[in-house]
């Protein structure tokens, strides 16, 4: 934490001409840690991953971790009471994390689970299967690559979340392949599963899941799914960024069948009308998150309210579209933060965002207070920029 006065911390940074102005940073807020859990909603972030700085990191280069800073990243979100969904979207499936590494992902993360006493959710996928998936990938083959990943889920004592497949999306004909291979899967999971719907501003290639490109025909055959295997689904995870929707959804649920919210835009209003969460930004507002989910807990509705509104602008910002890139903001807050020594990403990914898109982000994340160390944050604002040649 930093000594500094309020107001006394600055960087030039640029604007969209070109020009340079002075931006003084405020003082960061104190934000405590929850003295008990959480009891009137769970919720979990979508934790990144670090790669490691020395290791190639360009497109379609296997990955390497920063095993260090990703796993104490994870206790750091521990640390603020937030369960952590792990191997996710957030951690680059799909984009650059490879299964490989997933897997050992995912068993590292189960043993410091166990030694915090933290609650994890893994994600179950195909992304072993080559993509663009080959004609002859069949639903048997979807089947299998999910079986194998969920045996490294289950065997490591996580939680499975079923993953939205690309490789389904492209090999299912209708919505009852959908049903089968989910019955398939659900019928021998040996810990109720999370089900996931990720929209396609996350993902193109999960256009039409559950088998009808309409929102309310697939609602109606995903509903149809989790009622049919209630007692072996612990919720559901919906990232379609549409508010209304996800109400609507929450109210057809069989009950004791939770919805995570997974919109990144309207997440204070759902979390307060009823929905749990799961969230790729609580990765980067894990102490606001903590705040406003112990205000909720005791019926204070003003300091809910407080401790959310810096981070709306901030989380609206980085999941812009193309939305799919919302992990580049994500793994550059946590280097301006000093979570991580560099900011790079596997699959090279930290150069998916433009120069003035981490600026914005960099001032959002310092309205919201959500910059512990400004001196930090400055000296590495300052090393970026002058990377990017920017400034003097």
């Amino acid at each position: 934490m930093t000594s500094a006065a309020a107001g006394a911390v600055s960087v030039a940074l640029p604007r969209a001409d070109g020009s340079l102005e002075t931006y003084r940073l405020a003082e960061p807020r104190n934000w405590q840690r929850p003295e008990r859990p959480f009891s009137s909603r769970i919720a979990y972030a979508a934790a990144h991953v670090v790669a490691d700085p020395l290791a190639d990191n360009a497109p379609g280069a296997p990955a390497r971790l920063d095993w260090e800073a990703t796993l104490a990243y994870r206790r750091h979100l521990w640390s603020y009471g937030l369960g952590v969904a792990d191997a996710m979207d957030t951690a680059q499936r799909g984009m650059g994390l490879t299964w490989d590494t997933a897997a050992e992902l995912i068993r590292r993360s189960a043993g410091e689970a166990t030694a915090q006493g933290g609650l994890l959710a893994c994600g179950v996928g195909t992304d072993q299967l080559p993509w663009p998936a080959p004609a002859e990938v069949s639903l048997d083959t979807v089947i299998g690559a999910y079986e194998e990943q969920l045996a490294v889920v289950e065997g490591a004592g996580a939680q499975p979340i079923l993953m939205a497949s690309r490789h389904l999306a492209a090999t299912a004909r209708g919505v009852e392949d959908y049903a089968k291979v989910y019955a398939r899967l659900l019928g021998q999971t040996t810990t109720p599963a999370i089900l996931h719907w990720l929209g396609p501003m996350f993902d193109p290639a999960l256009e039409g899941y559950w088998g009808a490109v309409d929102v309310d025909e697939a609602t109606d055959a995903f509903v149809a799914i989790v009622r049919e295997h209630a007692a072996r689904i612990d919720g559901v995870k919906v990232s379609l960024l549409d508010e209304n929707h996800e109400v609507r959804l929450r109210s057809a649920l069989p009950g004791g069948v939770h919805l995570y919210t997974g919109d990144d835009f309207n997440y204070p209003a759902l979390i307060r009308s009823g929905s749990d969460a799961l969230l790729g930004i609580f990765d980067a507002i894990a102490p606001a998150a903590a705040t406003a989910l112990a205000a909720l807990d005791r019926g204070d509705a003003e300091a809910y309210d407080e401790a959310f509104a810096g981070t709306v602008p901030l989380s609206r910002h980085l999941f812009s579209a193309p939305t799919y890139y919302y992990k580049t903001g994500i793994c550059f807050l946590a280097w301006l933060s000093g979570h991580q020594r560099g900011f790079s990403m596997v699959g090279g990914m930290q150069s998916a965002r433009s120069v003035l898109h981490l600026v914005k982000a960099f001032r959002l994340a310092d309205q919201a207070g959500l910059l512990p160390d400004p001196d930090l944050a400055c000296v590495r604002m300052r090393e970026f920029l002058t990377v990017q040649g920017v400034g003097s």
